[in-house]
């Protein structure tokens, strides 16, 4: 069953809601979720709508032009998106596999409803991973002085592959501006959730040294700001004086894994809505 998606946010006044499923009613659609969230301070509504486009009396070329007058009359920006239209998913890695094998089994097993056409990786240890899940792999190293054509290249390739969403997974690179402005909100990035305090190498060890008793992991969107971007998913674990180095990492692995995999569904599922460097997930 083909559903539609539409992803709404516009100042907050009466009769939005109303006045949007009454759209889809009268059209004789039936819709399967609805849901909406105003943000007070400022003044902002949101809202996510997906119907089933079987008996919907509007073609679906037709739908974003019948609904844009709506749009208009409250200042809306909005996406419209059908379910039959899959995403197309590049994923970069360096070095740490843990959370590419995550995406991959979980591809696999349909829990990420996508397409994987390309891994790509400034190392070569991935390869081996790419080839055991059927996925092609790139090796792109990257140096400070090829970055500029390296960024190149890799537009080209996902250009050629049409990818329309690019996943860090634990990818050791800062993407150019260029490149971040050419997938806006379209790259999702995870890191532990220590930082600021324990940036750099070895985050772990430092967090160990100091006798943390909280670790986390914090998935987001890629902006120019080194992860400063919207927050889609984050999540912590307890630790105590009793957990290991090795325990710290396990933990911290396991969780960046849960944390990214359930950003990008999110992601794909078209439940997730930026403004003002925040995010608003729907359920």
């Amino acid at each position: 069953m083909v559903r539609a998606i539409l992803l709404i946010s516009c100042p907050d006044k009466k009769g939005i809601t109303a006045t949007i499923t009454d759209f889809v009613y009268k059209n004789k659609g039936n819709i399967l979720h609805a849901e909406q969230h105003t943000d007070e301070y400022a003044n902002t509504f949101f809202m996510r709508v997906e119907w089933s486009m079987d008996g919907f009396t509007l073609a679906r070329d037709k739908v974003g032009k019948a609904f844009a007058p709506i749009a208009r009359k409250f200042g809306m920006e909005w996406d419209l998106f059908f379910t039959d239209r899959r995403i197309r998913m590049a994923i970069f890695v360096s070095k740490h596999l843990h959370c590419l094998y995550d995406l991959l089994l979980r591809h696999k097993s349909g829990q990420i409803d996508c397409d994987i056409p390309v891994i790509i990786s400034n190392h070569k240890d991935a390869c081996s991973v790419a080839r055991e899940f059927g996925v092609e792999f790139h090796h792109i190293p990257v140096s400070p002085r090829s970055r500029d054509m390296r960024q190149e290249e890799q537009l080209k390739l996902l250009k050629d592959k049409k990818v329309d969403l690019v996943v860090l997974a634990r990818y050791m690179q800062i993407l150019p501006s260029a490149f971040v402005d050419r997938y806006r909100n379209r790259i999702i990035n995870i890191h532990h959730s220590f930082l600021p305090a324990f940036a750099g190498k070895n985050p772990y060890l430092q967090a160990y040294l100091r006798g943390v008793k909280i670790i986390g992991a914090t998935s987001h969107y890629v902006t120019e700001d080194l992860d400063d971007g919207p927050i889609i998913e984050q999540n912590t674990v307890p630790i105590s004086h009793r957990d290991s180095l090795k325990d710290l990492i396990i933990e911290g692995q396991d969780l960046e894994k849960v944390v990214l995999s359930r950003a990008v569904m999110r992601h794909i599922e078209r439940k997730v809505l930026v403004y003002d460097n925040k995010t608003v997930v729907f359920d």
